[in-house]
């Protein structure tokens, strides 16, 4: 086998044990996946580690192979949940983000708003008055080529279901994050964007 061949084959079998992390995981950090999956396949040398596209699509290819009885029902509940969350901070105009939106979300994966506001506070205390614990934690997000900015971010949970909401601020409603799968603008959904793709599920 040429060693082409070869470093392809590490290339793939990397972003397929990668896939795997972020699964159990929940999480979509990419640089530790990667990490941990050149650790498990003793690769720490390699210098062909995959891209955060390949370990998305390793991730969607695992998900359609073997867990296509039971994902799109897990992904038809935390959009669910999504919806009830984003009606819940409607008046911050919410915006769903990341996997529950792309389609790859999985059982650990939390669902992931942004939210517009004057103030943190005024999101925060909308929590408060509800009686809903939350913990409070700042969100490390891409917002150009090397550049990242961390926000305020609000964790709870609802229906045991994970929700992480970052609050920008009203000024900030025109910028979008750079996705950490692709480095392009994060795709995002309003209520009406994901009351289309709930009535499709259907």
């Amino acid at each position: 086998m040429s060693r082409h061949k070869k470093e392809q084959q590490m290339r793939l079998r990397l972003a397929q044990e990668a896939a795997q992390v972020l699964i159990e995981s929940g999480s979509r950090d990419f640089a530790m996946a990667k990490r941990k999956a050149a650790e498990h396949l003793s690769a720490h040398d390699t210098r062909n580690l995959p891209t955060n596209i390949e370990i998305e699509q390793a991730l969607a290819e695992y998900q359609r192979l073997f867990r296509s009885e039971d994902q799109p029902q897990i992904l038809k509940k935390l959009r669910e949940i999504a919806y009830d969350a984003m009606q819940f901070f409607a008046d911050f105009k919410p915006r769903l983000v990341g996997p529950v939106l792309t389609g790859t979300a999985d059982t650990n994966t939390a669902v992931n708003l942004h939210v517009y506001s004057n103030t943190y506070e005024e999101v925060s205390l909308l929590l408060l008055n509800n009686n809903i614990p939350f913990e409070n934690q700042d969100k490390r997000l891409r917002t150009g080529q090397d550049s990242y900015v961390f926000y305020p971010c609000i964790v709870f949970f609802a229906e045991q279901q994970k929700i992480e909401v970052v609050v920008f601020s009203n000024k900030q409603q025109g910028l979008k994050p750079l996705s950490p799968v692709d480095g392009k603008p994060m795709q995002r959904a309003d209520l009406a964007d994901l009351e289309i793709l709930l009535n499709e599920e259907v």
